[in-house]
């Protein structure tokens, strides 16, 4: 059985509308080749896939939001935000918090049935309708 690794999203979170991707790559040492990506998708389409995937193999796929961005200056400014999350102090009752989300859940779930390819190519029609209106 494989292993699924996304992000935990709060219902109505504006990430769950970006484009998604999967990674998906070996498990353990045994296999050494390069991960294979995959998408982009819509997220619900995304997870059905990579649990379609690994359900039955030794893999992990990640799933995982693309951030569209239109140029190198949002890319710098997405760089920034993320090197500033790093680099911020944290105070003790934050630093508690962080303790306890570094210990994460597994949950076992039951793959469903993955999306069609004619589910797939709406679910890429939309994402491109909402990247073309940005």
């Amino acid at each position: 059985m494989g292993t699924l690794v996304t992000l935990d999203l709060p219902a109505g979170s504006p990430v769950a509308d970006l484009p998604w991707v999967i990674t998906i790559g070996s498990i353990g040492d045994e296999e050494d080749w390069e991960p294979v990506v995959c998408g982009p998708y819509e997220r619900a389409h995304a997870l059905a896939l990579a649990q379609a995937v690994v359900a039955d193999e030794d893999l992990m796929a990640v799933v995982e939001p693309l951030l569209p961005r239109p140029d190198a200056e949002s890319i710098r400014d997405e760089i920034e935000l993320a090197r500033a999350a790093v680099e911020a102090p944290v105070d003790a009752d934050a630093d508690a918090e962080t303790e306890t989300a570094e210990e994460y859940e597994t949950r076992r779930v039951r793959p469903g049935r993955p999306p069609t390819e004619a589910e797939v190519r709406a679910g890429w029609s939309r994402i491109a309708a909402r990247l073309t209106t940005v």
